[in-house]
């Protein structure tokens, strides 16, 4: 079911955004519906979901209905057959567990490219799904929430409900630190990859705060439009209550205290944890910046975290093999007419050649991206040939076989380097090695306790955000030679 974005739809895009952030073509979108006792409208819903003119799958989870909804989607191929654009998939829970719970099992069926999350009444106008996937397909957004507050027209809703609604969605921003107008809406679309690498441990109505959270931990690019709403009353089917609410804040206050994330999310969430480490990403691009010359080609640029610092310089390549990192790149850097971004696989000899032909850096600058790649050698040669004549490679890699641990595993690092190792890669590689130092000696202690004797496999971020409280602790590398390190910082001239 591949097709592109129909052409009767139009995602506009301002005159100040770059179209190549665009995504020109998706697949198709996964609506996923949790189901509860919803015989009167489950019909009608899926019928105003299929006059929607995109392809689509639907995923229903009945979760254990009473009313007769589970004997409507036992043989609702019947009135749904499946078409090249629009098919139904439906699971059933043979024990009721709650909207969070549906949503959960849904999640894991998806296969789409946007996810859309769908309630089975009648409440949502599947009319709006173009307006909600617009900011993912143009690249601006990781996951769009549709506020039922921001729109100019809207149906008045319960006084009640919408007070509880202010109230939590103030404590979520609190907590979260977003401005958000609607948390609790339902209609929220997602990048499918994102959604499906975040745990939902809430069985309730708790899905809401509890993705709101771990969102903003992960700092997705969070986008709000407008939606209409119509609300029904609790004699039409509405089931939240008061409880849910109390249930809501408990939610939020453990998902914000709790850092919780599916394995899967390892290496962006260490990404995510280092952007909030500002003083030490900048401490550790001051390392670098004296080799640095004024065409750079960064390997492994994901989030972007050093990136910005290199904004001032003529040319700027910044690469990823990672299609999550190459859009989040985009939109941070496709403003600047000097910085480019593409897919670069440093086991890849013809890209290495063209991004030598095509740009010529004078300097390649990778920090903590080699011990990712099983084949290193190959890896060293292409940084090689992706250089200009006479440029430079600045590396800064982890350092020590003795720190190995679950937390390097966990981030799919297949090594540590010592000197001697890395010397002989770069000199291998046919690079002349002009600076060799190890970096961090407090890090190398923190690794060393996490990983070798306590043996997490996680990343603490509390302790990310008190080392980089203590970075100024560091100033004393300035004056000796650090006997070992967290890293290891190696600069060496290509010899032509």
């Amino acid at each position: 079911m591949t097709n592109p974005i129909p052409e009767n739809l139009s995602f506009s895009t301002g005159q100040d955004e770059s179209p190549k952030v665009a995504l020109k073509t998706f697949r198709y979108l996964s609506i996923v519906m949790p189901a509860f006792n919803e015989v009167f409208t489950i019909r009608h819903i899926l019928k105003r979901i299929q006059n929607v003119r995109l392809p689509m799958e639907v995923i229903i989870v009945d979760d254990c209905s009473t009313d007769g909804t589970r004997e409507i989607l036992q043989s609702i191929h019947n009135d749904f057959p499946d078409s090249a654009s629009f098919k139904i998939k439906t699971y059933f829970h043979e024990k009721n567990q709650g909207k969070g719970a549906a949503i959960r099992t849904a999640v894991g069926y998806a296969t789409g490219d946007i996810v859309i999350i769908q309630d089975a009444d009648l409440e949502y106008d599947p009319t709006e799904y173009p307006r909600l996937i617009e900011p993912i397909l143009s690249g601006h957004a990781d996951v769009v929430y549709g506020s039922r507050f921001r729109g100019e027209r809207r149906h008045v809703q319960l006084f009640w409900h919408t007070v509880g609604n202010a109230v939590l969605t103030l404590l979520s921003n609190m907590l979260s630190n977003l401005n958000l107008t609607d948390m609790e809406t339902c209609y929220k679309a997602f990048k499918t990859e994102i959604i499906q690498s975040v745990p939902i441990r809430s069985n309730r109505f708790g899905f809401e705060p509890e993705i709101t959270i771990k969102l903003a931990k992960l700092r997705c690019a969070i986008f709000e439009v407008p939606i209409s709403y119509r609300g029904r009353s609790y004699s039409e089917g509405k089931k939240i209550g008061w409880k849910d609410g109390v249930a809501a804040i408990y939610t939020l206050l453990k998902f914000w205290l709790i850092d919780d994330l599916y394995e899967e999310t390892a290496g962006l969430r260490t990404l995510r944890i280092m952007e909030g480490a500002g003083t030490y990403n900048t401490w550790l691009f001051e390392k670098c910046r004296p080799y640095l010359g004024r065409r750079i080609l960064e390997c492994g640029s994901g989030t972007g975290n050093i990136t910005k610092f290199l904004r001032n310089k003529d040319a700027v390549v910044a690469t990823d093999i990672i299609d999550f990192y190459l859009q989040e790149l985009q939109r941070h850097f496709s403003y600047f007419s000097h910085i480019s971004v593409h897919k670069f696989d440093l086991t890849d000899d013809a890209m290495a050649k063209w991004l030598n032909k095509e740009y010529s850096p004078d300097t390649v600058l990778s920090l903590n991206v080699l011990e990712h790649i099983e084949d290193d050698k190959k890896a060293f040669e292409n940084i090689y040939h992706s250089l200009g004549k006479d440029g430079l490679v600045v590396l800064v890699l982890p350092a020590h076989q003795a720190l190995f641990s679950k937390i390097d595993k966990h981030l799919g690092h297949y090594r540590r380097y010592t000197k001697d190792l890395l010397r002989e890669r770069l000199e291998q590689a046919g690079f002349r090695v002009e600076k060799m130092m190890y970096l961090n000696m407090l890090g190398a202690l923190g690794w060393f306790v996490n990983g070798r004797l306590l043996r997490k496999k996680l990343l603490p971020s509390r302790q990310v955000r008190l080392f980089d409280l203590l970075i100024k602790l560091l100033a004393i590398e300035n004056w000796i030679d650090p006997p070992f390190g967290l890293s290891v910082l190696a600069v060496a001239r290509k010899v032509s």
